[in-house]
C-alpha cells in the first residue's frame, strides 16, 4: 500500500512544476485526484487566510445548487467536520459517512442536506501551509456508490501539504486573476433622492451590469444593493427647517455595503450626498473591487470597530478560543471578552455563532443588504 501511495503522491507533487493560474492548478489537480480516489462531485475553493472568506470556487452544479444550504449549515448549525474545526485539528482531512456510522456522531448536513440531494457521502480537507490555510477542497459521492475508504482519507490527507503550497504560492497571481477584466477605475454615478439614474461613467455602467447578472433583473432596475447604500443614506441624514444649513449626519456608520458577484468578486458600493447650488441633492455611488483582504476593515470601519477590536474579530473568525485569543494577543481572558461584548454590542448580536454569521452572510446577497 506504501508504494502506491508514494507513486501517486508524485502525480500530486508532479503539478508543482508547472506553470499555472490558480483555478487552473486546481482543475489539473482535481483531474489527478478522480484518476486515484473517483468522486461524483466537488467543490474546491480559495480563500482568504486572514478571515477564511471564499476568494473563488472550482464546482460542479450538483453542489452549487445547494450551496446556500451549505453555507447555512457551516455558519449557524451545529455539526461535524466544519471547516474552521478542521484547520484547528491535527488531521486536516475528515470522512462523513464514517464519523456517523462508526461513532454515531449525527450530522444535519449529512441528513438534511446531501442526502435529499442524493449523496451518500462526503471527504473534506482543509489547505494548510505556513500555519495559515489557503483553501478547502471536498469531494462527494452519489448514494449507493461505496463510501470513501481510510485508504483514500490517507491518501489526500498526504497530498496536501503539496496542494497547500502551491495555492499559497500562487496567492498572488489569485488576486490578478480576480482582478481580470474589473475596470481600473472607480465606477461613479449619480442619483436622485427618488433613485433616478441620472448619469453614469463606463465603470458604473460595468458593474450595474454585474449587479444585475447576480440579481437576474433587466437594464431598466436600479440594482438593490445601489438602492440599499442610498435608503442608508437618507436615513443617516436629517434637514433642519432653515435651508441655508446643511443637513446634519445622525450618526457616523458609512452608506456603504460588501456585496459578492456570481465569479467570486467582491464589489464595494459607497454613497455620499451631493449639494447642489440649486434643485434637490443629489446622490453620487462609487462602485469599486475590493479585495479579500479588504473586507475585514470594511466591516470594521462600518460599525466603528477599534484597532484591537478589529484584531480580535480576525481571530473569531478563524474559530480560536478565548483562551487561544488572549495568548495571541497578550491579553488576559477577561479582557477579550470585555472586547467581545463591545464587538456584540456595535454588531447588534449575542454571540460568537451569531457575530461569524453577521459577517460571512453580509458577502452573500439575498435581501436587500444589511448596512
Amino acid at each position: 500500500m506504501t508504494s502506491r501511495m508514494e507513486r501517486n503522491q508524485r502525480l500530486i507533487t508532479s503539478l508543482e512544476k508547472g506553470t499555472w493560474t490558480s483555478r487552473t492548478y486546481r482543475e489539473a489537480v482535481l483531474k489527478q485526484i478522480q484518476n486515484i480516489v473517483p468522486y461524483d462531485a466537488y467543490c474546491f475553493t480559495t480563500v482568504d487566510p486572514q478571515t477564511l472568506l471564499s476568494t473563488g470556487a472550482v464546482t460542479e452544479d450538483g453542489i452549487e445548487a445547494i450551496h446556500d444550504q451549505l453555507f447555512v449549515n457551516e455558519y449557524m448549525e451545529e455539526d461535524i467536520h466544519k471547516y474552521a474545526d478542521l484547520i484547528r485539528s491535527n488531521e486536516h482531512t475528515a470522512t462523513l459517512h464514517a464519523s456517523i456510522s462508526e461513532n454515531l456522531i449525527p450530522s444535519a448536513r449529512y441528513d438534511n442536506i446531501l442526502q435529499p440531494a442524493g449523496f451518500g457521502d462526503e471527504l473534506r480537507t482543509v489547505l494548510v501551509s505556513g500555519g495559515a490555510c489557503w483553501g478547502y477542497l471536498t469531494l462527494y459521492r452519489k448514494s449507493g456508490k461505496s463510501v470513501f475508504t481510510e485508504e483514500e482519507r490517507l491518501s489526500i490527507q498526504a497530498w496536501t501539504p503539496s496542494i497547500a503550497l502551491m495555492l499559497r504560492s500562487s496567492s498572488l497571481t489569485l488576486m490578478d486573476e480576480i482582478k481580470n477584466g474589473s475596470p481600473s477605475d472607480p465606477g461613479i454615478m449619480i442619483t436622485s433622492g427618488a433613485f433616478e439614474l441620472l448619469s453614469v461613467n463606463a465603470p458604473a455602467q460595468y458593474w450595474l451590469s454585474q449587479l444585475r447578472l447576480l440579481e437576474h433583473v433587466g437594464p431598466d432596475i436600479l440594482p438593490r444593493p445601489v438602492r440599499a447604500v442610498s435608503s442608508h443614506l437618507q436615513r443617516q441624514t436629517r434637514t433642519y427647517p432653515d435651508s441655508m444649513v446643511a443637513q446634519v449626519p445622525l450618526h457616523h456608520s458609512p452608506s456603504k455595503v460588501c456585496i459578492q458577484l456570481l465569479d467570486g468578486r467582491y464589489l464595494v458600493l459607497h454613497a455620499s450626498r451631493m449639494q447642489q447650488y440649486s434643485g434637490p441633492d443629489q446622490i453620487a455611488i462609487r462602485l469599486e473591487q475590493a479585495m479579500p483582504q479588504d473586507l475585514l476593515p470594511l466591516l470594521a470601519e462600518s460599525h466603528g470597530l477599534s484597532v484591537r477590536e478589529r484584531e480580535l474579530l480576525g481571530y473569531v473568525l478563524r474559530s480560536y478560543s478565548s483562551k487561544e485569543i488572549a495568548e495571541a494577543m497578550h491579553i488576559s481572558a477577561y479582557t477579550v471578552q470585555d472586547h467581545l461584548k463591545s464587538i456584540f454590542a456595535k454588531t447588534d448580536v449575542s454571540s460568537r455563532r451569531e457575530l461569524i454569521w453577521y459577517f460571512v452572510s453580509r458577502f452573500q446577497l439575498s435581501d436587500e443588504p444589511a448596512i
